[in-house]
């Protein structure tokens, strides 16, 4: 599956693929609200504007497949053709332009926790039959918000805002990369997000980090800081 069209594209998305491992599915991170790409090419480039491919959303709690996006040969559920699940009505759109270079990838818009899932991409009548898996995780972690509550001549108290879905790990670094002591990390829920605040004292002058990471997505940000104490 190539991805090189559509990573350019993901980049105004702020969404992130990791490549599978093996036969596993390609992992797509996006935050919350944010519009996502999720890549599905042919490794031939063969122009398919006169073919059929179908997106399909793995079946949850009511046991049935949800139909995200179907075309064939120009008809589509956004010009009329009927059958998409009501939950991607007017969300979901391809890139008629990249059609011809093999590109079939979708785009859905301000994503939502329940979109998160195993999404597959067929050609159900290309010679060989292809099938494309992505994983789609909606819920990264947004970059940190940074703020100085307190600061004297020798010290200053920083405090880092994050929220995400898996819940983020939080945490302090100076500009050498180590980990800083800090309080301990308040963290509530809500909206099917967990909301991280983490505060640190530091007593000199440095540029600071504060990073959230989701390991289970693989999927690291962070926001930084300088601060000088004019007691050194």
């Amino acid at each position: 599956m190539e991805l090189l069209p559509v990573v350019c594209l993901c980049l105004l998305t702020r969404c992130g693929i990791t490549s599978a491992d093996g036969n596993g599915p390609a992992v797509v991170t996006v935050e919350q609200d944010r519009d996502v790409i999720l890549p599905c090419s042919l490794s031939t480039k063969e122009n398919i504007e006169s073919k059929l491919f179908d997106w399909k959303k793995a079946a949850q709690k009511d046991g049935k497949n949800k139909e995200v996006f179907f075309y064939d040969a120009g008809i589509h559920y956004n010009n009329g053709r009927a059958g998409q699940s009501e939950e991607f009505k007017g969300r979901v759109f391809h890139f008629p332009g990249e059609l011809k270079h093999g590109n079939a990838s979708i785009i859905i818009r301000n994503t939502k926790m329940a979109d998160s899932g195993d999404y597959t991409c067929v050609f159900p009548h290309l010679q060989t039959r292809q099938t494309f898996h992505i994983k789609l995780v909606v819920g990264a972690a947004p970059k940190p918000n940074i703020e100085n509550l307190d600061q004297t001549k020798d010290r200053a108290l920083l405090q880092c805002e994050a929220n995400g879905n898996p819940q983020p790990e939080v945490e302090w670094r100076d500009s050498a990369g180590n980990k800083l002591p800090a309080e301990e990390p308040h963290v509530s829920q809500r909206d099917g997000r967990f909301f991280i605040s983490l505060n640190a004292a530091v007593n000199k002058t440095d540029r600071y980090r504060c990073v959230a990471t989701q390991k289970n997505i693989s999927h690291q940000i962070y926001a930084e800081t300088f601060v000088h104490l004019n007691g050194q």
